[in-house]
């Protein structure tokens, strides 16, 4: 099975950046998207952003365009969320995932991927 491990979480300024780390393993052959999701105090699992393996065709929530880039690394398996102009809101687990799924357009939809990682904390302090 696909296991995926997130890094690069920790603790940021308001206005600050991060870059998160995604890093997949296991039987990562015919995964079509990585998305970024998380869990914010209070609130139910969100969709950040997500990427097309083939093509890179990305998607992104409207709460973090223009601040938020996903890109990948096929060499090394890995997906990367760069965070820009970090707010408070952004305070939240973040969680990487691998979907199977064909489709034309990028996922966002949450029960359309398979894998998950264990979460990585992003704390954005004022």
């Amino acid at each position: 099975q696909v296991q995926l491990v997130e890094s690069g979480g920790g603790l940021v300024q308001a206005g600050g950046s991060l870059r998160l780390s995604c890093a997949a393993s296991g039987r990562t052959f015919g995964h079509s998207f990585m998305g970024w999701f998380r869990l914010r105090p209070g609130l139910e699992k969100e969709f950040v952003a997500a990427i097309k393996w083939s093509g890179g065709v990305t998607s992104y929530a409207d709460s973090v365009k223009g601040r938020f880039t996903i890109s990948g690394d096929s060499a090394k398996d890995t997906v990367y969320l760069q965070m820009n102009s970090l707010k408070a809101e952004d305070t939240a687990v973040y969680y990487c995932a691998a979907s199977d799924l064909r489709s034309s357009t990028v996922v966002t939809t949450l029960d359309d991927y398979d894998y998950w990682g264990q979460g990585t904390q992003v704390t954005v302090f004022e």
